[in-house]
């Protein structure tokens, strides 16, 4: 293996401490001999444990070691598999280093370990190749990258020569990208040293624009808007505001879905984090993806500055924005900023132009192009949402008339008429079905 691993040109930034050259170095002490059989037995145990690791968090099954180097490839940011990402392959010289590094990883899908198992007394490798993983919850494992990269492995294991294998990889990279913003979704602020100031979200719900029932003139707003983004095309800043579970947040959630396969991408921060926007714009300006900051439930209270940085980030910067970032928000609040009646006065105890301190917070407003409000829906529109909701469900057998009346009920100890309380309402009859 060392021997393979060693020749690796485009692909050897995967590291000196992964797995793979881990176990690389395994095998050349092995080859070479004068080892200490049990110091041996117990490296390799603890590469087959951080293999097993992976596996666990990506959901992988059957050949984990096929689905660990199918994931190498499918993660490892370099020169190449960067120009490749939703372009694919592409004519250069860098091309020939690269079909030489498949060519070898060719020769690790087809790894024999049988030798050093025999010699060792051992059987992990076996194990491995032929694994059967424990059934588990989506919430614990991440299945936008699970389902890719175990694609990706089976058509590996088919393919020929590099040649093959060359086209697998590069149409890959062309349909979903390659490393963290490739087979993710969403990202948040993260702490995280191996994922660097973003980190994926891996489980961010299948909502699509159909499952919120009316609001239809917004919706489309937003689709036009997004529509555009995507496409190359001009397009502005979003400010989602109205009333509370009006769906304002489930809308942008259900745009994510609608159009992640083109290469839209979602980061969600909170305004406590605007600091570090700057940073967050150095990471996504260069990549082929188009980024929207989501900004949830977004309002500042008087003593709160953070909307300045939301100001300079938007509009106003030395460094202009990247035309592959836009900014959708969600507020409560139609202005944003919390604002009082002294603030529409010049008459005030310690400032003496009280309205230009109006003006300049009304303006963070006026940086969102588009604005689309989300009202509380009617009696009849709510009634709608209702009965839209529980014709998806067969556990529910209420006539409409019985429904409304319950819903009627349940909205009034329920905090109002909304969208939520509806959702709410279908969900604890659903739940409560068959007692």
């Amino acid at each position: 293996m060392y021997r393979l691993t060693s020749k690796l040109v485009i692909y050897r930034n995967i590291g000196e401490d992964s797995i793979l050259f881990r176990l690389s170095d395994i095998c050349q002490r092995f080859d070479v001999g004068g080892y200490v059989k049990e110091n041996l037995i117990t490296e390799i145990y603890i590469e087959i444990n951080r293999l097993l690791d992976i596996a666990t968090r990506y959901g992988f099954d059957k050949n984990l070691w096929h689905n660990y180097l199918a994931f190498l490839l499918a993660m490892t940011e370099n020169p190449f598999s960067l120009v490749s990402e939703k372009v694919g392959a592409n004519e250069g010289t860098v091309n020939e280093f690269a079909k030489s590094d498949f060519g070898i990883f060719k020769n690790l899908f087809d790894y024999d370990f049988s030798k050093i198992e025999m010699e060792l007394g051992i059987n992990c490798f076996s194990i491995v190749t032929n694994y059967k993983a424990v059934v588990k919850s989506e919430q614990i494992f991440n299945k936008s990258v699970s389902e890719k990269v175990q694609e990706l492995s089976l058509a590996i294991e088919k393919a020929r020569d590099e040649t093959e294998l060359y086209t697998i990889v590069t149409d890959f990279y062309k349909a979903y990208g390659v490393g963290k913003f490739g087979l993710n979704k969403a990202f948040r602020i993260s702490g995280k040293e191996e994922f660097g100031i973003l980190s994926p979200i891996t489980t961010t719900g299948d909502m699509v624009l159909d499952d919120l029932v009316g609001y239809e003139e917004q919706k489309k707003k937003l689709v036009e808007n997004t529509e555009a983004f995507v496409e190359g095309r001009a397009a502005n800043n979003v400010l989602l505001f109205g009333d509370a579970g009006t769906g304002k947040s489930t809308s942008i959630k259900a745009i994510l879905n609608q159009y992640y396969s083109r290469g839209l991408r979602m980061i969600e921060i909170y305004k406590h984090e605007f600091k570090d926007l700057s940073k967050v714009i150095a990471e996504i300006k260069n990549r082929n993806y188009r980024f929207i900051i989501y900004m949830d439930d977004l309002s500042f209270e008087e003593f709160e500055i953070e909307y300045k940085y939301l100001k300079a980030v938007i509009e106003g910067g030395l460094e202009t924005k990247p035309e592959n970032v836009l900014i959708y928000a969600t507020s409560n609040r139609r202005h944003l900023i919390r604002e009082t009646w002294s603030d529409r006065s010049d008459i005030s105890q310690d400032e003496l132009h009280r309205s230009d301190t109006m003006q300049e917070k009304l303006s963070l407003v006026a940086r969102f192009g588009v604005t689309i409000g989300y009202y509380k829906p009617s009696q009849k529109e709510y009634f709608n949402i209702v009965t839209t909701l529980a014709e998806k469900y067969t556990e529910i057998t209420l006539t409409k008339d019985e429904l409304k009346a319950e819903a009627n009920k349940w909205e009034l100890s329920h905090g109002g008429i909304s969208g939520r309380t509806a959702q709410q309402f279908i969900t604890y009859l659903v739940g409560t079905a068959g007692n």
